[in-house]
């Protein structure tokens, strides 16, 4: 983009050295044998404005113009464009009769049909996108990502999930990834791997190795083919914050937010936006035991209480058996007396199963 605006800067430092130059010898012409001095001088003081202002008038507003299109889904798109149609046909219907009306309605009064009808139906339209999309024929049978995506619909096999580098670090998201509960791309901003590359790199010994273990998970899932992954290039403009910037990015694209962080799943969810927590999910697969039913268990290692064991489902859930200590280091069979739900996990105390012992 720099060699594109270098470029510009020179054509528009000819350009305007050119017409100033054109305008001093104009203004010169009164004055004889000044005219060329004239020019000279207008024409190095309009190819210095050129070379200055230029890029302010061409690359910059085309590249905050592009900017500003790629935040926007091509469902919204289309239907600014139908909105914009509808209104240019409708002012067109209306100029006629309104160019008949006396001076100065007849010369204003068309063009404010046009702009008034304009906005109003892009405005319309892009409001209302979800109702006129919905009444579009087999639409809903084609499963439009799009669609789906703009209506709020969680189903969409095109819709994107934003992962935060926290998710990322955490490593479980490539082995969800191949289960195909996932369904959509998994997108990950550049302001993430950048947080992630600068983890790293830092000095600290700790961080750094929680920094090349997300790499490396970065790179198991591009590698993996049962999930799209894509790396945007997209940027939230005026917020410096990583979270921050998720959670805009996240309502601009109407999409949901991968993590494991408790502060940015509830910072997300006050502001509407959906989130997938790991650790949620986590929970929910885990075994469901009731109490009085009987479970087999190898007590590892002694608990708090006196005469307490501790043991572990193959899930992870850890496991408080009364009166265990003695069978610590062997299987026994337990009989559940009470699960307990906390934000750690689910938590579940058991007794010896004096029948089966």
């Amino acid at each position: 983009m720099i060699g594109i605006e270098f470029i510009f800067r020179l054509i528009g430092m000819v350009v305007f050295g050119t017409l100033a130059g054109y305008w001093g010898y104009t203004m010169g012409q009164p004055f004889g044998g000044q005219k060329e001095f004239y020019a000279a001088v207008m024409a190095l003081v309009g190819a210095l404005i050129g070379l200055v202002l230029t890029p302010f008038i061409t690359t910059r507003p085309a590249r905050w113009i592009l900017s500003n299109l790629s935040k926007i889904s091509s469902q919204s798109l289309m239907a600014g464009l139908l909105g914009l149609v509808v209104g240019l046909l409708i002012a067109a219907l209306l100029s006629f009769p309104l160019s008949l009306l006396p001076r100065p309605f007849g010369q204003i009064l068309p063009f404010l049909a046009v702009v008034v009808f304009v906005y109003f139906g892009v405005m319309i339209f892009v409001l209302r996108q979800k109702e006129i999309f919905e009444i579009v024929p087999g639409r809903r049978h084609r499963g439009s990502s799009e669609g789906a995506e703009a209506a709020g619909q969680t189903p969409a096999s095109g819709r994107n999930i934003l992962l935060d580098t926290s998710v990322i670090i955490d490593g479980r998201i490539t082995d969800i990834a191949r289960t195909g509960f996932l369904v959509g791309t998994l997108m990950i901003p550049r302001f993430v791997l950048n947080e992630l590359q600068y983890i790293a790199d830092s000095p600290d010994v700790l961080r750094r190795q929680r920094g090349r273990r997300g790499m490396e998970v970065l790179s198991q899932l591009q590698k993996d083919t049962t999930v799209a992954v894509r790396i945007s290039d997209i940027d939230v403009e005026g917020v410096r914050e990583v979270d921050d910037k998720l959670v805009v990015l996240a309502r601009q694209l109407r999409c949901p937010i991968l993590t494991n962080d408790y502060n940015l799943n509830r910072v997300a969810e006050l502001q509407g936006v959906s989130v997938l927590n790991v650790n949620e999910l986590a929970n929910a697969v885990k075994s469901v035991l009731l109490p009085g039913e009987v479970v087999t268990i190898d007590v590892i290692q002694e608990g708090r209480e006196s005469g307490q064991g501790i043991a572990y489902l193959d899930d992870g859930t850890m496991v408080v058996v009364e009166d265990g200590k003695e069978y610590i280091g062997r299987r026994a069979g337990v009989v559940v007396t009470k699960v307990l739900q906390t934000a750690a996990g689910r938590m579940i105390f058991a007794r010896i199963n004096q029948d089966n012992s």
